[in-house]
């Protein structure tokens, strides 16, 4: 497809589970994204689409308007940004970083301050939710915290990848509404676990949960994608990892401190996704959750 006259240039850093097909969407859309990944990937299907492969973030940057980020945790958010070769080496004044990664509001104002000062760039933070599926479908809800102007500058690259962004506030207010959405999905997950193994102690067929408590109150999206999977043996490939439900679980908790709010069920979640990390589960997918002897 032909990149519009108009569209702003979009790099991509953080072709994982989420980004890379959000990236595709962009590619898709006409916007030929320059991407590049941590690791090294095999981009065939991505270049195909109309995306260009760079050799590091700051060449990725170098000629993007907006540079966008999905990545795993924090510590590679900062490191991709500030780091040899990354984004604040290579960008231009003005530059508009668009973080979909989960890091917690207090970090985020920190590192859009820092962006701002080492670079003269501007940060919205636009955490996701939908899992691969709305990553897939473009469907994502996406919490945006930044200028009102900043946002909406945002929107060419929001609006291909989800179906909901929404500004919650200035800098970290999307962060702080990731943490709002993670404690309810990570309960909701944890809780439909305990049901799993619950139905299957007293005998149920738990395959048929989701089905026959679609449209009542116990239904959720979690519900739908996960039960089924946490009723195999072998669901296939992950569409969330423990250990980053942990990593977000963990986020919201000591943001929770730092706040002086006290959640028992947060710090229980903290503590039941952690012992399912101790028992090597970190690297497995969610529904891994009914099979772990918490």
């Amino acid at each position: 497809m032909q990149t519009p006259q108009d569209a702003p240039k979009i790099a991509f850093l953080g072709l994982g589970l989420m980004g890379r097909p959000m990236a595709r969407r962009l590619a898709e859309a006409g916007l030929a994204p320059t991407v590049w990944n941590r690791s090294p990937l095999e981009l065939a299907d991505l270049v195909a689409a109309g995306a260009v492969v760079a050799d590091d973030p700051a060449d990725a940057a170098a000629a993007a308007d907006i540079v966008c980020l999905c990545l795993t945790n924090a510590e590679a958010v900062e490191a991709v940004v500030f780091g040899p070769r990354g984004v604040a080496a290579g960008c231009r004044p003005g530059t508009l970083l668009v973080d979909f990664s989960s890091i917690g509001a207090t970090l985020t104002r920190s590192l859009g301050a820092r962006f701002a000062q080492a670079a003269q760039g501007r940060w919205v933070d636009a955490p996701v939710s939908g899992g691969v599926a709305g990553a897939q479908a473009g469907t994502l809800a996406i919490f945006c915290g930044g200028e009102e102007a900043d946002v909406e500058a945002a929107r060419p690259v929001l609006k291909h990848v989800s179906a909901r962004a929404s500004r919650m506030g200035g800098a970290g207010a999307g962060q702080a509404t990731k943490s709002c959405n993670q404690l309810i999905a990570s309960a909701a997950i944890m809780a439909i676990a305990e049901a799993v193994r619950l139905g299957q102690a007293l005998g149920i067929e738990v395959a048929r949960l989701p089905e026959v408590l679609k449209g009542g109150f116990a239904d959720s999206a979690p519900l739908q994608i996960f039960g089924p999977r946490m009723a195999l043996a072998d669901p296939g490939p992950a569409l969330g990892h423990i250990s980053t439900m942990l990593k977000d679980v963990r986020a919201a908790h000591a943001e929770a401190e730092a706040a002086g709010v006290a959640l028992p069920l947060l710090h229980d979640l903290a503590r039941l996704y952690g012992r399912a990390a101790d028992q090597g589960l970190g690297d497995q997918d969610l529904s891994a959750l009914a099979r772990a002897g918490l």
